[in-house]
């Protein structure tokens, strides 16, 4: 970028990158312009859909009478992922009709699942992307003109492994993707359009029971405790209410959450944003359920003393009280099914680090028929 620009987050001044698809947008561009003038180019100039533009370099260029090709080393800016670093790399050349084609090469998924925005069998190419290796392209071969772009990602069959891919189904490689052209540090919403994208995939294959869990630890505990480890299981980080939200609006029908005490203790307080940061009463909450309880007031003082749940679990297990954990997830089903207007059936498991602490009323009957069906609708013809 010719100009670093940063965003402020939480206090703090943080640089931002560039996405994937302004990557793919500016290699394409650049191989374009050499393959039109025969000449080398060290740096390219694009616009971006939030209205910055980007001045990326250019590297490994190749051109002759027939093809160019070169590629822009992806920037993740301070919010790096596992695409940051990677060679996104075009390669242009002229083709006898009137359009601009584009497809993805070696490292770049393909689609093979109804429910993205991508048709089956298509190169894993968001819209905007396309759009803007288009434009890129129209900018220097004007129609009627045909073009043939190849976008490769290298590495990506290999990266691909690490991400979501596979349970989206695109097989094969990475996507290329944005919707801005860059890259914010810490985006709530890239983080949405995952947990919304493996939703409708899930709903698209006739699932109505998910399981949604906070992070890794609940994931290990649903497959290590009740054998839950297929794949519709959704990671939900902070987002409960938002999850939930999208599981009522896409016709999910059950819904089985599981996790660490400390994060899904909140929405047993009506809490649907987990995050520390905005959410810090895990605490207060446990007391305050506690002492409904009866648990004495020197217990419940050194627990609201406790830095984490964990370390409060040990007083409560003396103090006899393990059925608070019950009583805890019993309130967050009960807080849920009102958020969701009860419109879904909800049922909750909570967990320490290393077992099982407390379960809703209906959890086992939801987790038996999981397991029975695999959250697949029931046939049409029964």
């Amino acid at each position: 970028m010719s100009d670093t620009a940063y965003v402020f987050k939480n206090g703090k001044r943080l640089r931002t990158g560039y996405t994937t698809g302004s990557c793919a947008a500016a290699a394409a561009a650049g191989a374009a312009w050499m393959l039109k003038h025969q000449q080398c180019l060290e740096k390219v100039t694009i616009d971006t859909p939030k209205g910055w533009r980007l001045t990326l370099d250019l590297v490994d260029a190749h051109f002759d009478l027939l093809k160019a090709s070169c590629a822009v080393v992806k920037d993740s800016g301070d919010d790096p992922d596992i695409t940051n670093g990677i060679q996104v790399v075009a390669t242009v050349c002229l083709q006898q009709d009137d359009r601009v084609t584009i497809v993805g090469g070696k490292g770049v998924g393909r689609v093979t699942q109804k429910g993205l925005q991508i048709s089956v069998g298509q190169s894993a190419i968001n819209p905007t992307p396309l759009k803007m290796i288009e434009a890129e392209i129209r900018k220097i071969y004007e129609a009627p003109q045909g073009i043939k772009v190849i976008i490769e990602l290298p590495e990506g069959e290999a990266l691909a492994k690490k991400t979501f891919n596979p349970r989206l189904g695109i097989e094969g490689g990475l996507s290329i993707l944005g919707t801005s052209g860059i890259v914010e540090p810490m985006s709530e919403d890239a983080l949405k359009e995952t947990i919304l994208l493996e939703l409708k995939v899930l709903r698209e294959k006739g699932y109505e029971t998910v399981v949604l869990v906070p992070g890794n630890i609940g994931e290990k505990q649903m497959a290590s405790t009740y054998k839950i480890d297929g794949q519709n299981r959704v990671k939900m980080s902070n987002y409960l209410g938002f999850t939930l939200e999208q599981c009522v609006a896409l016709g999910f029908k059950k819904v089985l959450v599981g996790g660490h005490i400390g994060k899904l203790i909140k929405p047993a307080g009506g809490i649907f944003y987990t995050h520390n940061r905005v959410s810090t009463t895990r605490m207060e909450i446990l007391v305050a359920h506690l002492a409904l309880m009866g648990m004495a007031v020197e217990d419940l003082k050194k627990i609201i003393g406790c830095r984490t749940t964990d370390e409060a679990l040990p007083i409560i297990e003396s103090a006899h009280m393990t059925g608070i954990y019950n009583i805890l997830a019993n309130k967050a089903v009960d807080y849920c099914r009102v958020y969701c207007f009860d419109q879904i059936e909800i049922e909750f498991a909570l967990f320490s680090m290393t077992n099982l602490l407390g379960e809703s009323e209906g959890f086992l009957k939801m987790k038996e028929d999981f397991l029975l069906t695999g959250g697949l609708e029931a046939s049409k013809d029964e």
